[in-house]
């Protein structure tokens, strides 16, 4: 885990952790520990398999993800992930919301930091 990241409210990652669930499946196929080991890399630990898990199965009920489960070597199966077209799609549009938020929120924040 990266103890140097904030701890950040949980309301903020509600607004945005689909979209970056989804982002880290646009990388490449991949199953839910290493997504969250991913999240946590980039500075947003602590998510649990109880919030990761209810937002894989909405990606996957909207369209946007294809599963396949996997026998594990020395376990286990895992159930693998893989971004679809509409998935791609979707990243896409949300990205491009997320900055013009993002855009908006630092301009008004601009003289109070």
């Amino acid at each position: 885990m990266n103890t140097t990241t904030p701890s950040w409210p949980s309301s903020w990652l509600k607004g945005f952790l689909e979209v970056a669930v989804l982002a880290v499946i646009a990388d490449g196929e991949t199953y839910g520990y290493e997504i969250t080991s991913r999240l946590d890399a980039a500075g947003f630990s602590g998510v649990k398999g109880g919030t990761l898990y209810p937002i894989l199965g909405r990606l996957e009920e909207a369209g946007h993800v294809d599963t396949e489960w996997r026998a594990g070597d020395s376990g286990p199966g895992r159930k693998y992930y893989r971004i679809t077209p509409d998935g791609r799609a979707s990243l896409r549009e949300r990205a491009t919301t997320w900055r013009g938020f993002a855009d908006h929120l630092t301009s008004l924040l601009k003289d109070h930091s």
